[in-house]
């Protein structure tokens, strides 16, 4: 192990200067000893000295300080011990429960999977959500992003989703939170202890208030851990809040590695820093990493750099809107904003197609007559506009269900829907075969079945 001195400290920026014979290579993880704290090597500068990211506060770090080469990569606790942790970027424990125990490291910088490796698949990964799986299903493998503002449900959908795939099938989930406000982090940790999902997930975070090199490598980190699960031949979740704020720690290190800003004041290498996370998290011969980002859309453009650069990535978009949280209908997804590269015939069937399209029709045309409604009302409607509404509502209804995590503020148990069944219960609603029952009937219900037990006790 060779060892330099620090000669320059620019904010999380430090330069340290090694003998010429022992420069460290890029991406080295360097530590200085007196401090505890571990820089990131990412540039040469030339006679010895490279330029390091710090992976912590600098502050009472001072010139001169002796500063140890570990000759490798930032590694991090990997496999079946990490479940039902709280980590930081290094893979420290900051949830007081001890050390992590873990029986191997891994480095967070690793090779995407070569061509012959991934395996593209078509397979389906059912959520139980009914809205999710007709309208935007997702595929195993594949990236979600999940764009929503504040207070439509984000969290809650992410927590139903780890749950679900954890209980439903056995599956392991890995939660990044990448600039997390630390009262989310706090709260999402205590909600997925009382809904029992915590040994089924593990938790990295590199919160808002820490040094931008936190923020950009802790996608990574979480990233590792799921790589691992995905080797041992599991499928796995990766859950990403807020991706946003991963381009926003390379906006600032960038800007604090000197380099020159492109469009809007972004890194040069935007897209290149996103493909490096995004291009990892792909299913193997062995298995699969599922991931599902939450994607914050500053000022609402879709065209600013940041979003625009994850949008190329993903399979599947999930919009939460607060037009339908207000009407009272969780999970707020709306269907007709969100769409999935699986939704196609050749993929889902033809069956499944149809009725996803149905629906989708018949809420536009709902959409579209709501202004009729409002200045004449229904009676002005034609005989078939009349039961298009019926059935749109209907359908809006049942599109609602009740979760399990959310059990608690709700009351009602929550209900895991199979993909047969719903699309058997759309199909149904769309043929007219329930328009003898009330609306109110379908609201807040798991199967069309006990929509129909529903029915009886109105």
């Amino acid at each position: 192990m060779s060892s330099g001195r620090i000669v320059q400290i620019i904010g999380a920026v430090i330069d340290v200067e090694f003998p010429r014979e022992d420069v460290p290579k890029v991406y080295d993880a360097l530590q200085v000893t007196d401090k505890g704290l571990t820089l990131e090597v990412q540039q040469q500068l030339g006679d010895g000295i490279v330029r390091t990211i710090a992976m912590g506060t600098t502050e009472g770090v001072k010139r001169g300080l002796t500063v140890a080469n570990t000759g490798a990569n930032i590694s991090v606790p990997v496999g079946v011990k990490t479940l039902g942790r709280i980590m930081d970027v290094l893979g420290n424990p900051i949830d007081e429960a001890g050390p992590i125990g873990e029986e191997e490291r891994w480095g967070i910088h690793r090779a995407a999977p070569s061509y012959d490796e991934q395996a593209g698949s078509n397979e389906l990964l059912e959520t139980g959500i009914k809205v999710i799986d007709l309208v935007c299903p997702f595929a195993k493998g594949g990236k979600v992003g999940l764009f929503g503002g504040a207070g439509v449900g984000k969290t809650v959908n992410m927590m139903e989703l780890i749950r679900n795939i954890a209980i439903e099938h056995s599956g392991y989930s890995v939660f990044a939170g990448v600039g997390e406000r630390t009262r989310e982090g706090n709260d999402f940790y205590h909600e997925m202890k009382d809904s029992n999902v915590l040994d089924k997930v593990a938790l990295v975070y590199g919160q808002m208030n820490e040094p931008p090199g936190n923020r950009l490598r802790v996608a990574l980190t979480g990233l590792t851990m799921a790589e691992k699960f995905r080797d041992e031949g599991r499928d796995v979740l990766l859950f990403i809040d807020n991706i946003y704020r991963y381009t926003l720690a390379g906006t600032e290190v960038s800007a604090l590695l000197g380099r020159m800003p492109s469009a809007v004041g972004y890194q040069p290498t935007l897209a290149e820093e996103m493909g490096v996370l995004q291009e990892r998290i792909t299913s193997t011969k062995t298995g699969s990493i599922t991931s599902i980002q939450a994607v914050y859309v500053p000022a609402d453009d879709l065209t600013d750099p940041s979003p625009a650069t994850t949008f190329a990535h993903l399979d599947a978009t999930v919009v939460l809107s607060r037009d339908i949280a207000s009407l009272g209908i969780y999970p707020a997804v709306d269907p007709l904003d969100s769409t999935s590269r699986q939704l196609d015939p050749l993929v889902i069937g033809q069956e499944h197609y149809d009725v996803a399209r149905g629906v989708q029709y018949v809420l536009q045309r709902y959409k579209e007559l709501k202004d009729i409604i409002a200045i004449l009302g229904m009676d002005e409607l034609s005989e078939e506009d009349k039961q298009l509404v019926a059935r749109a509502r209907k359908i809006q209804r049942f599109l609602s269900q009740p979760f399990f995590v959310a059990e608690v503020f709700t009351g009602a148990p929550g209900k895991y829907v199979p993909l047969k069944e719903t699309i058997r219960a759309f199909g149904g609603i769309l043929k007219g075969e329930f328009d003898h029952l009330p609306e109110q009937a379908f609201y807040m219900v798991g199967t069309i079945d006990e929509a129909i037990e529903k029915a009886k006790k109105l």
